[in-house]
């Protein structure tokens, strides 16, 4: 090989390698801004991510929002907030008062046992009933299906007073009410599903949207307040003239059919 032709041969593998190393700091410029790109990216992506969790966790819940939501009073109720219920013909010159939290089995023995019993009364006018829902369960077994339950028997309130015992004693029965630390009542499905069995109640679309957008919590939060106000430490408990129903002999609630009217027909003597 002449000496002129290896001279141009080392010039042109020099401007190869000169153009080799060229392309190869272009693509290290590029991956390195790609890589900042993408952690910048990541970076923010990280904030937004913190930024959308820190306002979820000081997002109050439904029922922390319904404290100070406006009380929509259901029809069929009386008194400040709606939270006088009471049900039976006008002419029943006595009212027992029934302290109930949706979540009690005490409460759901009771119902199951004596509560035909107090709708046959109260049909028969020989009293009237006054309800007071509590939800003291939801503290004691942390849930919300005390809350959720009586919120939903306001929506039913709203659509007619039997209706409202209807399905209180749906929530009660041996087929629907659930146990005490099952929190079935906190799921809006659950409570329609009890509903369907009530025939004013079935596929009602009105009530069905006051359950599932929670219409009645800031009334089922003022009725909760007005039971913790009254006094009573249990449920169920029930009243007359002010004065607490027991088995005969005890400080006990009749259980019994027998327990009930024993102790209804003294409270109606008095």
């Amino acid at each position: 090989m002449s000496a002129r032709n290896s001279q141009a041969s080392k010039a042109a593998a020099r401007e190869r390698l000169r153009a080799e190393r060229e392309r190869q700091a272009k693509k290290d410029k590029i991956k390195r801004q790609i890589v900042v790109g993408l952690s910048v990216v990541g970076v923010l992506a990280a904030a937004g991510g913190v930024g959308y969790f820190v306002v979820q966790a000081n997002k109050p819940s439904a029922w922390e929002a319904a404290k100070s939501a406006k009380v929509v009073p259901p029809k069929n109720s009386e008194g400040e907030n709606g939270t006088t219920v009471v049900i039976g013909k006008p002419e029943a010159k006595k009212t027992l008062e029934l302290y109930e939290d949706s979540r009690c089995p005490v409460c759901a023995t009771f119902e199951q046992a004596v509560g035909e019993t107090v709708k046959k009364d109260v049909d028969a006018g020989k009293y009237k009933i006054k309800y007071i829902g509590a939800t003291f369960i939801d503290n004691a077994v942390p849930g919300e299906g005390s809350k959720n339950a009586l919120s939903a028997l306001g929506a039913a309130l709203n659509v007619s007073p039997e209706a409202f015992v209807e399905y209180k004693a749906a929530l009660y029965s041996e087929k629907f009410h659930p146990e005490e630390r099952d929190d079935k009542f906190a799921k809006d499905d659950y409570l329609i599903e009890v509903a369907d069995s009530v025939p004013a109640l079935k596929n009602n679309t009105a009530f069905q949207k006051a359950v599932n957008d929670g219409t009645y919590d800031a009334w089922a939060l003022k009725m909760s307040a007005t039971f913790d106000s009254s006094g009573v430490e249990g449920t169920p408990t029930l009243k007359m003239d002010g004065k607490k129903l027991t088995v005969e002999g005890s400080d006990n609630t009749p259980m019994t059919v027998e327990q009930f009217n024993a102790a209804i027909d003294k409270a109606l003597q008095a």
